[in-house]
């Protein structure tokens, strides 16, 4: 019964993207694709790995559908995940803004305003969003009505240091979170009109200023990064192993099948980089200019089933 929600917003949202389904064939055709938050330009990039380019892309500023007055709510995209079988991208921005945008029309089906610098962003699984702000110290839970686009109804707060992560664990029916150098684990309501978080679990962490998190592809683990190390976190028994190679200073970390490198992000520049690296330091995609800020491979994972 939990899940009844999110199986009907998944419905009418692939059904009203199918009008402009074949504007995803770059996407959809590319085996071996990156999604970007690059801040040079405010914007959601995809990237064709193998031709070099970026091949798709969502700038607030010429978004039909986000309002003059809100574009500044995504200022610097902090954040972008491939949801709902990599036919839409959730994204977040340092701005405030939170946005699920639709791939094959660029249409942004849901956006709001979270505050506080706003990290990153996952879907829960009635098809409700929750973010994660840093400054702000907090997660702000939405109802994402993608009736209409900007949501002006319920909102929930719940505090939380330095939010910079969150991700749904599909097999435990529990959000993930690590703030400074603890773990977080909240259970979630399932309530569609009126979200709310219940903390379950705190779990010590190595370090401080825990940053991301992100599924391990096909495995029951998370990546999680801090100023000085990347691990991978055992859900299971609450241990963190050292990852091999690159360490400090590492934005975001994703991973994939055979063949696919570990990619991660290491600030060239204050907080970005114009190249996306693999674990050992390798050049996997650059073009000169780019801000980027995270980068994950266009795949889809199970761990949140997202």
């Amino acid at each position: 019964m939990q899940y009844t929600g999110k199986y009907l917003i998944t419905f009418f949202l692939l059904l009203a993207g199918l009008k402009g389904i074949a504007q995803t064939d770059k996407v959809a055709g590319c085996r071996r694709c990156l999604v970007m938050a690059e801040q040079s330009q405010h914007r959601i990039a995809i990237a064709d790995v193998s031709a070099g380019k970026i091949i798709w892309e969502w700038n607030p500023a010429t978004a039909a559908d986000v309002k003059p007055e809100h574009v500044k709510w995504f200022s610097h995209p902090s954040e972008a995940k491939m949801v709902y079988g990599c036919r839409y991208v959730l994204m977040a921005a340092s701005g405030g803004g939170v946005a699920l945008v639709r791939i094959a029309d660029k249409k942004t089906v849901f956006y709001a305003y979270a505050g506080g610098n706003t990290h990153s962003a996952e879907l829960l699984p009635d098809g409700n969003i929750v973010s994660a702000s840093s400054t702000g110290n907090f997660l702000m839970l939405f109802r994402a009505d993608t009736s209409g686009t900007i949501v002006n109804g319920y909102t929930k707060k719940i505090p939380i240091a330095f939010g910079h992560n969150v991700v749904w664990d599909a097999r435990r029916s529990r959000l993930w979170t690590a703030a400074m150098d603890s773990m977080h684990v909240f259970r979630y309501n399932n309530n569609l009109q009126q979200p709310d978080l219940f903390q379950d679990t705190v779990m010590a962490l190595p370090g401080t200023e825990a940053h991301d998190l992100f599924p391990v592809f096909g495995a029951d683990k998370l990546w999680l990064t801090n100023a000085t190390h990347v691990y991978r976190f055992d859900p299971v028994t609450g241990k963190t192993l050292p990852a091999k190679g690159l360490q400090n200073d590492i934005k975001s970390v994703s991973s994939g099948p055979a063949g696919f490198p570990v990619i991660v992000i290491r600030p060239k520049v204050s907080w970005w980089t114009d190249e996306v690296l693999d674990a050992n330091g390798k050049s996997i995609f650059r073009e000169e200019g780019l801000k980027i800020y995270k980068a994950r491979w266009v795949l889809t994972d199970t761990f949140s089933e997202r």
